[in-house]
């Protein structure tokens, strides 16, 4: 399938998505979250893709934000309306996919582009990235979840003080309040983000969908995590990957996972 403002590759099991618009250090506009969609919706179907990447083109940002110009004169209605799009289409759509998500932050992750970040199922940045959701400084607050998912991952006052000043945090910064996992060079980021995922690709993939399930399930307004864990747990015992596992365990090899 052919994008206007991504790319997509995918290469021995690894799906990498970039947002290709450096010119506008690859701001979200409203094609671009319909050409994420797309990519990450392709890559969650393909079975040969057992874990994605996202990042940024260029050395300057992963993503620097919201194309403002499209959403400057909306009404209430509007604005509501385009929260609770782009959450479902992209934001928690991600969040849920049974793939697992990186979010490999080459440079400035403001607004959305903090919030996509955050959607993945986790991070790791260069040593030249600024983060930090800066929209009461416009006026407005996070729309596609960032005061959600910023308070569980550094915590409620961390996260208040953040999105109240509008400022940045740097790489050291984020790693230090478990924004992000892992800081490397700029130079060395994708190399080192590719040998996280090599990692997870010698595993259950079926396994890691379940653990995926289960421990978003402890984040849900609702939802019993503990329950959701002992529902997954159970799950696993009926698959071929559990049984792979096993029996590769009892007879001292490597498990070869079939991924059913």
């Amino acid at each position: 399938m052919k994008f206007n403002n991504i790319l997509s590759e995918t290469t021995k099991g690894l799906t990498t998505i970039t947002i290709n618009r450096p010119s506008k250090l690859n701001a979200l506009n409203k094609e671009t979250i319909n050409e994420l969609h797309q990519a990450f919706k392709i890559a969650e179907e393909d079975r040969a893709t057992k874990v994605i990447i996202i990042t940024g083109s260029g050395e300057k940002a992963f993503v620097a934000g919201a194309d403002i110009s499209e959403f400057a004169d909306f009404s209430i209605a509007e604005g509501k309306n385009l929260a609770a799009k782009g959450q479902a289409l992209l934001f928690d759509f991600i969040a849920n996919l049974t793939t697992p998500v990186i979010a490999a932050v080459n440079g400035f992750a403001l607004g959305g582009g903090l919030e996509l970040a955050m959607a993945a199922h986790f991070r790791i940045a260069s040593d030249n990235a600024k983060m930090g959701l800066p929209e009461v400084s416009l006026g407005v607050i996070p729309g596609y979840g960032g005061t959600q998912r910023l308070p569980q991952l550094i915590g409620k006052g961390r996260a208040m003080e953040m999105i109240m000043t509008a400022g940045m945090i740097d790489a050291k910064t984020g790693h230090n309040y478990g924004l992000v996992n892992h800081v490397t060079t700029q130079e060395e980021l994708m190399e080192f983000t590719q040998k996280i995922a090599s990692k997870i690709m010698r595993n259950s993939s079926v396994a890691i969908a379940s653990a995926i399930a289960a421990i978003n399930a402890g984040f849900e307004d609702g939802e019993n995590g503990f329950d959701a864990e002992v529902t997954q747990f159970g799950i696993c015992f009926g698959t071929a990957d559990f049984k792979e596992g096993t029996t590769a365990f009892l007879e001292k090899r490597r498990a070869d996972f079939p991924g059913e």
